[in-house]
């Protein structure tokens, strides 16, 4: 046994862990890996350890923290050497569910926009949607191309005590995460070439091509003249990493709002030789910023009628206008209904039980028991505007019951799922936290979901915050072939 190798629990309440069997013993398909590390020992952890961030802050591989002063601090992308493994056939599980849920999300929005069949149905309440800060009226009886409004969208997953995955939330606006889950890969690679000795991994490093692809597919004016830019909102976004990032591996222009511009209902990117068509905008602005002839009046990061250029199937826009309702956390209850109500099928993946603020008995049911619930407000993101009940402050608790009394429909709450754990190696030694998953699905001419995804890590003992932005990290991904 080496050093500092922490004994997994063995009370079986305890979080599902995704290295140790029940008899401390690694799972079947971490053995491989697991004699290698035996073998080669700790010092060797280390030193690629540091050869990782050397790696990584040579390359420029960072993300932007924001504190109560909004001042970004740039960092360098904390990541775990030793990788999460996921079977051939637990994957297969996976793919699927996710399949699914995009296509009945897909359908869900169309008809939002259109007949608001699901409505009328009373599969779901109607102040739900129309008091909804992303459902956009402007989107309504717009017909995006080949019909797809959630061309990327990234699914956290997590695992309950027995190791089943549920889905926690949907991401369907600007899904972030993509560009590390590659650049973890191309570390991962160079930096530990003799665990992919020993397993055989599917490709993830493949997603700008599949992406490239998804994009020319909405070309109004054809896939093989199809001119793509990707849209930022510059260099003070925390994502901007993973724009320039995209934007390069496509090969495609990067740009921000000044340099696009409408004429006609027409979209044009300003070149030094003159403005130049554009046919598909994978836009990283949110849709309030988008365009301030439709949306904020004040923005200046959108681009002044691309909205109607958009209207009237001069461009694409990536992903659709109004996406955002169809991840609302609201709505996200609803999402196993809607599956069987457009597709008629059982939802192959399960939500994590959830409550309505909106609900008179949910609502006091909650507000009796915060200290063991997870308080989210519907539409941020990041982790931010959440409140984790059993790491909360009585101050925190009175805080969050107003704004719930005052505004029900902006917050749901959730029970305490403890994610699932992994080994990681941490100054110096190899520690247990806690992880969730986010794939990535691209819907072109079909649903592609690429094996793997960003496995997110509580870097900090105990903690289940495995966001970013709140101090968390993340592993190489390995989904494995048959």
């Amino acid at each position: 046994m080496l050093a500092g190798y922490p004994m997994p629990e063995t009370n079986r309440a305890m979080p599902y862990h995704e290295f140790y069997l029940d008899d401390f013993q690694p799972r079947d398909h971490y053995r491989p890996l697991w004699e290698h590390i035996r073998r080669a020992g700790q010092n060797l952890l280390a030193e690629k350890a540091r050869d990782a961030h050397l790696a990584l802050h040579t390359e420029g591989v960072t993300f932007t923290v924001y504190d109560d002063s909004d001042e970004g601090i740039e960092r360098v992308w904390p990541f775990d050497l030793l990788p999460r493994i996921i079977p051939a056939r637990e994957w297969d599980l996976l793919e699927a569910g996710l399949r699914q849920r995009i296509r009945a999300l897909n359908l869900f929005l169309k008809d939002l926009y259109h007949g608001q069949r699901i409505i009328k149905d009373g599969v779901i309440p109607a102040e739900l949607i129309y008091k909804g800060k992303d459902f956009q009226r402007q989107v309504l009886d717009v017909d995006p191309p080949h019909d797809i409004y959630t061309h990327i969208s990234g699914v956290d997953l997590i695992r309950d005590l027995e190791g089943r995955y549920l889905v926690l939330e949907d991401n369907l606006r600007t899904p972030s995460g993509v560009s590390y889950m590659i650049e973890n890969r191309i570390i991962e690679r160079r930096i530990l070439p003799e665990f992919f000795a020993r397993y055989r991994v599917r490709r993830v490093e493949h997603y700008p091509d599949l992406l490239l692809k998804a994009l020319r597919h909405l070309s109004p004016r054809g896939a093989d003249a199809a001119e793509v830019v990707v849209l930022t909102p510059g260099i003070y976004n925390s994502a901007y990493f993973e724009h320039t990032f995209l934007a390069k591996e496509m090969g495609v222009e990067l740009a921000e709002g000044r340099d696009l511009v409408v004429r006609n209902n027409v979209v044009h990117l300003k070149t030094t030789r003159g403005l130049k068509r554009v046919d598909v905008v994978y836009r990283r602005v949110d849709d309030e910023f988008l365009d301030p002839l439709c949306f904020r009046a004040d923005s200046v990061l959108g681009v002044a009628g691309i909205m109607n250029a958009w209207r009237a199937g001069n461009v694409a826009l990536v992903n659709a206008p109004g996406s955002g309702i169809a991840d609302d956390k609201a709505v996200y209850a609803y999402v196993p209904e809607i599956i069987r109500y457009y597709l008629g099928e059982t939802p192959i993946l399960a939500n994590v039980p959830t409550y309505q603020m909106t609900d008179p008995h949910d609502r006091d049911l909650v507000l009796s028991q915060l200290e063991g619930m997870v308080v989210k407000a519907v539409a941020e993101s990041g982790g931010y505007g959440m409140l984790m009940g059993p790491a909360s402050t009585p101050e925190q608790r009175r805080d969050f019951t107003r704004r719930i009394q005052e505004n029900p429909r902006n917050y749901i709450a959730q029970p305490v799922v403890p994610l699932s754990r992994h080994v990681c190696y941490l100054d110096g030694e190899l520690e247990s936290r806690h992880l969730d998953l986010r794939p990535f699905i691209i819907y072109g001419e079909d649903i592609d979901v690429v094996p793997g995804g960003l496995t997110r890590v509580a870097m900090t003992k105990g903690s289940l915050v495995v966001n970013s932005s709140q101090g968390g990290g993340s592993k190489d991904t390995w989904v494995l072939a048959d």
